[in-house]
């Protein structure tokens, strides 16, 4: 660092570093956390690249205020901020803050304090009250309670336990820690098939060569490949060297936690939102001084600072959730690669159906590919038919409009009758996609986007998917006056769920959305009901086809298969048959073969064709040659503009200017503007730009300059989203 001055980067919006003075016989080295006065507030930043403090006038430098006690952020974060930076073109300040998620983490931490009790003596006291004496037998049954836990046990109040601790009956001792210590990578080795050894050897090896390399598990759903992730895992904590597994739906990680627990006889450090802040702060601090050996997380634990992480595994790396589509927007699987490139190490994608970009790399040599080709012991492949809703339509019940071909209906009855599980799926939530009046036809939508308001009778409100807006249901129409009922208007999950009750009403059902689950011990809980032969049916939306492994399911039925092929998005029937392969594929995991029963309108539809033969190669060779031909990814680039604000006019405007200042050249295309599908959005006005290159073509420099034409008002938000994902 330069004598007398400093760049510190603060976790905000900001272009780059800001400079900062420091007395003359203080060094503070890259990385360091310190306090800095920014206007009038205090905050905590880190100190940055030297890159151009020189040219500020000392005099005008505000000083240092002090240095954080904590471990510095790893050089290799710091680089690692700056990739990510460059290549979203997003602020470094605010990819900085998400490496600062937590900022109690970086303070002082406060001395243990004493938030759980043990009983002093074993042998109770004569002269006790009954409440006492309920606190004290609740201490020796369960040490290590809390005070609120234990007064609950006993029945009493916490000021009871505060007496007995008072009396000198009670140990207050400090809380055990969350964060797991070193998982044992030879706990419990597993006894591995000879397919599942000859994959598990390669991951390993890819470790042990200590190098950056990217390497495809590839398995058909059942095969095991967690277990063969595993071995590499192991080989990396026997090398002293941090784990990163990214996991889509981290809500629903209980039997991956059970699976880890039992290899490695301890669960690994969790990263997700919906922890405390008191518990992701204990995280990222271990995380940073090297306790936490593996940590398992959704896509943000990516920019936790690893000090010594040796690998990166992305399980069911296709998915859609890894990417973020607010604030800084990003690809996780991707960049998750780049992490593993700037530190060197093993990255190991995870999928039975890989992305095209994916596959791409790896038939570019880029990527390694392992393959795991049968699925784990006796268990087969589910055999999977289609109904043609055309020529067996469902047939109306007592309980009104039927949403289940009769074949299904026939299906569940025989598998009910076997003893065994089925599975209903429909990736629609709610009751209800519309509510009509049937008086003049008024659709009620939300006032907030531009979107319909989608019933939900397990809450009892129509609520908009987008913005969260949510509404009692009127008694009368806004626009005519005209009374209820209304017309409800196509199935939701909730409805399958009306319809399977009316029609096996002694079957034990339960429904599996995110509507309907509150967190991650909702969803365990519902996970071990299943596991345990508790339910008899699921019905839900695609939260059920994510890794869960049922030995008792059997049948799988799939509503409304053509669901999203609708619309023009790029990757729809990627998606399409990435989701119905991988619902498919809970069907049959043991002893007990497995089937799978489609309803469609259109079973000649390439995706169902490959779905139904299997034939996976052939659908992805096709889709390959269709974006080859369009120059699509992966073999072209797109990047995004989002253009929106509360004005429809000023977003127009700014969208026009920026469509005449696009870039334009051999192989560069702009497209549009347009407004988004999504013209409002949480009141925000909204348009869309499209750049289109050749794959060889670096987006960046021509969004930095083509961005450097324009001016547009405060009012007017302009965000720039390279590989895009979704376009609405």
């Amino acid at each position: 660092m330069n004598e007398g001055r400093v760049a510190v980067l603060l976790p905000l919006p900001l272009a780059g570093p800001y400079a900062y003075g420091l007395p003359a016989a203080v060094n503070l080295m890259p990385g360091a956390f310190v306090r800095v006065p920014l206007g009038k507030r205090i905050e905590t930043g880190v100190v940055w690249s030297s890159a151009g403090v020189d040219k500020i006038d000392a005099a005008r430098l505000r000083p240092v205020l002090a240095t954080l006690d904590v471990s510095p952020l790893p050089e290799i974060v710091m680089r690692f901020v700056d990739w990510v930076a460059a290549y979203t073109l997003a602020p470094p300040g605010a990819v900085l803050k998400m490496a600062m998620s937590v900022p109690t983490a970086v303070e002082k931490p406060p001395p243990l304090s004493p938030l759980c009790y043990r009983c002093v003596q074993d042998r109770m006291p004569e002269r006790l009250t009954p409440a006492r004496r309920r606190v004290l037998v609740a201490a020796i049954q369960t040490p290590g309670q809390r005070a609120t836990d234990l007064a609950r046990a006993a029945g009493t109040s916490p000021a009871v336990v505060r007496s007995l601790v008072e009396s000198g009956l009670l140990e207050a001792i400090p809380l055990p820690s969350s964060v797991p210590v070193r998982p044992d990578p030879d706990h419990a080795r597993p006894l591995l098939s000879p397919v599942q050894g000859a994959a598990a050897a390669e991951l390993v090896a890819a470790v042990q060569a200590d190098r950056f390399s990217v390497t495809l598990l590839e398995g058909v759903t059942g095969s095991g490949k967690t277990e063969v992730y595993f071995e590499a895992v192991a080989e990396a904590l026997r090398r002293d060297r941090q784990v990163l597994v990214l996991l889509p739906e981290i809500v629903l990680t209980a039997q991956w936690l059970e699976r880890f627990a039992a290899r490695f006889g301890l669960p690994p450090a969790l990263w997700h939102s919906n922890m405390t802040q008191a518990a992701r702060r204990e995280v990222w601090r271990a995380v940073a001084h090297g306790e936490a050996q593996v940590v398992v997380g959704a896509r943000s634990a990516l920019f936790l600072p690893y000090p010594a992480l040796g690998l990166i595994v992305v399980d069911e790396e296709h998915e859609p959730a890894f990417k973020q589509e607010d604030g800084v927007i990003y690809q996780g699987r991707d960049m998750a690669v780049v992490r593993g490139r700037l530190g060197d190490h093993a990255v190991i994608l995870a999928s039975a159906t890989p992305s095209l970009e994916t596959q791409f790399n790896v038939a570019a040599k880029r990527y390694g590919r392992v393959r795991v080709t049968a699925r784990h012991g006796v268990a087969t492949l589910p055999a999977i038919a289609a109904i043609d809703m055309r020529r067996m339509p469902p047939e109306r019940g007592a309980w009104g409009r039927s949403w289940l071909a009769p074949p299904l209906v026939h299906a569940i009855q025989e598998t009910l009758a076997a003893g065994e599980q089925v599975m209903v799926f429909l990736n629609r939530r709610g009751y209800a996609p519309l509510t009509v009046c049937r008086l003049c036809g008024f659709r009620f939508r939300c006032p907030h986007c531009t979107a319909w308001l989608v019933e939900h009778r397990h809450s009892g409100l129509l609520r908009c998917h987008h913005c969260g807006h949510g509404v009692d249901p009127p008694r009368a129409c806004p626009h005519c006056g005209g009374g209820g009922p209304f017309a409800v208007c196509g199935p939701g999950v909730e409805r399958i769920a009306e319809e399977v009750a009316d029609r096996f009403p002694t079957a034990r059902l339960a429904v599996m959305t995110s509507d309907t689950l509150e967190g991650p011990t909702a969803a365990a809980a519902l996970v071990g009901q299943m596991e345990t032969g508790a339910l008899d049916m699921l019905v839900g939306t695609q939260m059920m086809a994510k890794g869960h492994h049922f030995p008792r399911l059997t049948l799988v039925g799939v509503v409304d298969a053509d669901l999203g092929l609708a619309g023009g998005d790029l990757r729809a029937a990627e998606r399409t048959f990435q989701l119905l392969s991988q619902v498919a594929g809970r069907a049959g995991r043991a002893e007990r073969p497995g089937r799978v029963l489609v309803q469609t309108y259109d079973p000649a539809h390439p995706v169902m064709a490959a779905l139904l033969s299997g034939d996976a190669e052939a659908f992805y060779e096709r889709e390959s040659m269709q974006r080859q031909e369009s120059g699509m990814p992966p073999f072209g680039r797109l990047a995004a503009l989002i253009v929106s604000g509360l004005d429809a006019a000023e977003v127009e405007n700014v969208a026009a200017d920026l469509a005449r200042h696009g870039p334009h050249g051999v192989g560069i295309a702009v497209l549009g503007p347009v407004p988004a599908p999504l013209a409002l959005l949480r009141d925000r006005h909204r348009h869309r730009l499209l750049l289109k290159t050749s794959r060889g073509i670096p987006v960046q420099p021509l969004l930095r300059a083509w961005l450097g034409k324009v001016t547009w008002p405060r009012s007017v938000r302009v965000q720039v989203d390279v590989d895009p994902y979704s376009f609405l």
